[in-house]
C-alpha cells in the first residue's frame, strides 16, 4: 500500500525557509511515486487554544478541517522552524487543537499510529536540531512514530537558489534520505503486507 503523505511547514511567513524545505521534500516524495499533499498552515488560521472557547463554541472550523487532513494521511513530513531553541507556538497550537477528541475517541486519536519525518533549516550552524528534539518528544507523546533520521539544514540562507530549490549536494542528499526512510518504513508496516 502506498502511504499518503501530508507535508507542511510550521511557519506561515511567505518567504519562509521552511516552506521552501517543505516544497523540496514534497517534490522528492512525489518523484518516488508517493501520494503527497502539500498543505499551508496559512490556509488554516486558528485562535490560540483555549478550553473555555472550546466549551463555548467547539473546535474551530479550520482546526476541524486540518484534522480531517491529518486523518486522511499516514505520514506527516513537518518542516519546523526553531524559535529560541524549540518549535514555534503556531505548530504547538495546531497540534493542541487537532488533538482534541471527537465524541467516543481518545485524545490525540488523529495522531496515534501515524509516522512523521522532521525537517528544519536555520541560518546558524545547528540547522534547527534543538527545536526538532522538542517536536519529536511532543509527537511521540501523542502516539506518532517519528523516524530516527532528521533533516537539519545549517546556514540555510545560502542553501536555496532564487527559485527556492536546494543547491548544496549534502542538503539534497538529506532530503533524499528522508524519502528513502519513508518508503522503507511503509514497506515494513503491517498494512503493506
Amino acid at each position: 500500500m502506498t502511504p499518503k503523505v501530508l507535508v507542511f511547514a510550521g511557519s506561515t511567513r511567505k518567504g519562509s525557509l521552511h516552506r521552501k524545505l517543505a516544497v523540496a521534500a514534497a517534490g522528492d516524495l512525489r518523484a518516488r511515486g508517493l501520494d503527497v499533499n502539500l498543505a499551508d498552515l496559512r490556509d488554516y488560521p486558528m485562535p490560540l487554544y483555549d478550553g473555555d472557547l472550546e466549551t463555548e463554541s467547539g473546535v474551530p472550523e479550520n482546526a476541524r478541517a486540518f484534522r480531517k487532513l491529518l486523518e486522511r494521511h499516514d505520514v506527516f513530513v513537518i518542516a519546523s522552524p526553531e524559535y529560541n531553541g524549540s518549535f514555534p507556538a503556531l505548530l504547538k497550537n495546531v497540534i493542541d487543537w487537532t488533538s482534541r477528541p471527537v465524541p467516543g475517541e481518545r485524545p490525540a486519536a488523529v495522531f496515534r499510529g501515524k509516522t512523521a519525518a522532521l525537517l528544519s533549516a536555520s541560518p546558524g550552524p545547528g540547522g534547527g536540531s534543538r527545536g526538532l528534539r522538542h517536536l519529536r518528544e511532543l509527537l511521540q507523546m501523542v502516539g506518532v512514530e517519528v523516524l530516527p533520521v532528521d533533516v537539519t539544514i545549517a546556514r540555510a540562507l545560502s542553501a536555496f537558489d532564487d527559485e527556492g530549490r536546494l543547491t548544496r549536494p549534502e542538503d539534497i542528499a538529506a532530503i533524499e534520505r528522508i524519502g528513502q526512510a519513508i518508503v522503507s518504513s511503509a514497506e515494513r508496516s503491517p498494512a503493506a503486507a
